[in-house]
């Protein structure tokens, strides 16, 4: 059964920082490209950032210049390094596979606020 586990959201000022981890399970990791996604609320859910098993990274382009993706094949985690956070990044994050997608994790919550 494929899973995500999504966590390290969390309350943060403008301009701070945060580090999310996404631990799946449940199908070959390494093979398979990853993505994390986000939905304000209210909003549809976009993308956020994608890597692929040869840990290349995309972003979609309001993001590139703030936030970093990374991947650790050997512990099945997927990172989303968030940096200069707005209150427009204000949502709940998520994981998945851009090309086979499985059921949606619970997510984390990051909350922007000052």
């Amino acid at each position: 059964q494929v899973q995500f586990v999504e966590s390290g959201g969390g309350l943060v000022q403008p301009g701070g920082s945060l580090r999310l981890s996404c631990v799946a399970s449940g199908f070959p990791f390494w093979q398979f490209v990853m993505s994390w996604y986000r939905q304000a609320p209210g909003k549809e859910r976009e993308l956020v950032a994608t890597i692929n098993g040869a840990l290349v990274p995309n972003y979609a382009d309001s993001m590139k210049d703030r936030f970093t993706v990374s991947r650790d094949n050997a512990k099945n985690t997927v990172y989303l390094q968030m940096n200069s956070l707005k209150s427009d990044d204000t949502a709940v994050y998520y994981c998945n596979r851009p090309y086979a997608l499985a059921a949606w994790g619970q997510g984390t919550q990051v909350t922007v606020s000052s």
